[in-house]
C-alpha cells in the first residue's frame, strides 16, 4: 500500500497504545518531524511514562507543532489521539496555519496491542487501556473526514502497517520549481479584442478567430507562459470567446490561471446554485445561456480546477487574484482561497454600498513579489513588493501584462469603455476593493 502525503501537512497518528505508532513514525519520518507525547513528557520530567505531567506534555506538544506549522514544516503527531476532543485541538492548529490535516489510523486489534505492551518497560497497562482507546477510536472513525481531515488512511493489521510505503508530493499551489518566464495578465473581464492585441504585443502566435464553442489557443515561440490573474468574465462584450481562448491555452499548457471572484460567481451559476446577477454577471450569463450544455460543463470543470494562488520561482513570486499575505503563501485552506479571491473584508460598506476591504499590502514585508488584480486603478501600482495589475480595461482603461523575470510592463489601451465602474477609479484607493 502506497500513501502519498502532502509535503506540508499536519499528520496525526491515531491508534491504541501498543498499535506501533512510534515505530511507524520512526520508519517513515525524520526525527525532527515527529512530535511525540511521550517525548514531551520526558523533556518535562525525564520520564516518558509519568502520567501526572500529561497536561503539560500536551501543551508542549501543541506548542511545538504550532511552531513547526508556522514555519511550514511537515509535522507528525505521535500520540493516541483516539478521542475526538484530542483530535479537535490538533485540527484547530492545522486550520490556524492553513495546513492540510492527514489522519493515519492504526486500527490494530486491542488484544495484539495489549500483548505488545506486556513486553514494553513500564507499559504493562493490561488489556483495558488499549481496549478503551480502540473503542474511542472506532466510535469516531467514520467522522474523521467530516471533522476536517483532508486525507484518512486506515491500517487494520500489523501486516498492512509493515507493507506501507509513503511518498511526498508538493501541494498543487506549490510551483516553486517553475521559474517561467511568465507574462502575467490583468483582469480581462470579457475584453477579447484587447486580449488578442496584448498577446500579439507580447509575441504570442494566436489561432485565427473561429465562431462557435471550439477552443482557441495562442502560444509563444520561446515557450513563455501567459498567466491570468482571474476575473476572465463579466461586464465585457466577449466573455465566451475569452473563455474559449484561455481554456484552450491552459489545455495546451501555454497559459495558467488562478481563480477570481467573478469566476467563482460564474461557477455558482453553472452549478445551479445561488448567484445574484449583478456586477456584470448577467452579461456573461446571457452569453452562456446560448451555449450548449457540453460547453457549460467544460467551463464549470475548468473553473473548478483553478487554484487559489500559485507559489512560483523558488518562492520569489506569488500570483493570486486579490493578493495574499506572506503567512498564506504556499498554504492551502478555505480561508486562503477566500482571501485570494476576495481580499480582506472590514465588514463595513462604503458610500457606494460596496464592501470596504482592508489593504493588507500596506503591512506586507515579505520577500516574494505578490502580483494581483481585483482592484482597478489607472496605472499598475506597486506597494511594498506587491503589484496591483488591474488597470480597468473593461472600464475604458488598459489591459496590462507584467513580464517575469524581466519586471517589465506591457499594456494595451481599451478599444472603448464597456462598463461603468461601481466606484470611481483613483490611484492610491487600494483600501477599497470592488465586488
Amino acid at each position: 500500500m502506497q500513501i502519498a502525503l502532502p509535503d506540508f501537512a499536519l499528520v496525526v497518528l491515531i491508534g491504541p497504545s501498543g498499535a506501533g505508532k512510534s515505530s511507524f513514525a520512526r520508519k517513515h519520518f525524520i526525527e525532527t518531524e515527529i512530535v511525540s507525547s511521550d517525548r514531551c513528557r520526558a523533556l518535562i520530567c525525564d520520564d516518558e511514562t509519568r502520567l501526572d505531567v500529561t497536561r503539560d506534555a500536551f501543551a508542549l506538544l501543541r506548542h511545538t507543532a504550532a511552531l513547526r506549522l508556522k514555519h511550514r514544516r511537515l509535522t507528525v503527531i505521535d500520540a493516541t489521539s483516539a478521542k475526538r476532543a484530542d483530535r479537535a485541538h490538533l485540527l484547530s492548529l492545522a486550520k490556524e496555519y492553513h495546513a492540510p490535516a492527514v489522519a493515519l489510523v492504526l486500527d490494530i486489534d486491542p488484544a495484539i496491542c495489549a500483548a505488545r505492551n506486556e513486553n514494553r518497560p513500564l507499559r504493562d497497562f493490561g488489556a483495558d487501556v488499549p481496549q478503551g482507546h480502540s473503542q474511542a477510536l472506532r466510535s469516531g472513525l467514520d467522522a474523521l473526514e467530516k471533522d476536517g481531515f483532508r486525507q484518512v488512511h486506515t491500517l487494520r493489521t500489523p501486516e498492512e502497517v509493515d507493507a506501507v510505503t509513503i511518498t511526498r508530493e508538493p501541494l498543487a499551489i506549490d510551483r516553486r520549481a517553475d521559474h517561467g518566464p511568465f507574462d502575467i495578465i490583468s483582469d480581462v473581464h470579457g475584453c477579447y479584442e484587447e486580449l488578442i492585441a496584448l498577446l500579439d504585443r507580447l509575441g504570442y502566435v494566436c489561432d485565427p478567430y473561429t465562431e462557435g464553442e471550439a477552443p482557441m489557443s495562442a502560444r509563444h515561440p520561446q515557450g513563455r507562459i501567459a498567466f491570468f490573474v482571474g476575473d476572465l468574465c463579466d461586464r465585457g462584450p466577449c466573455n465566451v470567446d475569452v473563455l474559449r481562448l484561455v481554456m484552450g491555452m491552459c489545455a495546451e499548457e501555454s497559459a495558467r490561471c488562478v481563480i477570481g471572484n467573478h469566476d467563482f460567481k460564474l461557477l455558482r451559476w453553472l452549478r445551479k446554485g445561488k448567484a445574484t446577477l449583478t456586477h456584470g454577471l448577467a452579461v456573461t450569463v446571457e452569453e452562456m445561456e446560448g451555449c450548449s450544455d457540453t460547453f457549460r460543463r467544460a467551463v464549470r470543470d475548468f473553473i473548478e480546477s483553478l487554484l487559489s494562488h500559485q507559489w512560483l520561482a523558488g518562492g520569489d513570486l506569488v500570483i493570486a487574484h486579490a493578493g495574499l499575505p506572506e503567512a498564506m503563501h504556499g498554504r492551502d485552506s478555505g480561508v486562503v482561497k477566500d482571501f485570494a479571491m476576495f481580499g480582506l473584508k472590514s465588514g463595513e460598506k462604503d458610500e457606494y454600498g460596496l464592501p470596504v476591504r482592508i489593504d493588507w499590502a500596506q503591512d506586507y514585508r515579505g520577500n516574494a513579489v505578490v502580483v494581483h488584480g481585483h482592484t482597478p486603478m489607472p496605472e499598475a501600482e506597486w506597494l511594498n513588493n506587491v503589484l496591483c495589475l488591474d488597470t480597468g480595461c473593461v472600464f475604458g482603461g488598459k489591459l496590462t501584462a507584467f513580464r517575469w523575470p524581466e519586471r517589465e510592463m506591457v499594456a494595451i489601451p481599451a478599444a472603448r469603455q464597456y462598463a461603468k465602474p461601481s466606484r470611481p477609479l483613483a490611484a492610491g484607493a487600494r483600501t477599497v476593493q470592488p465586488e
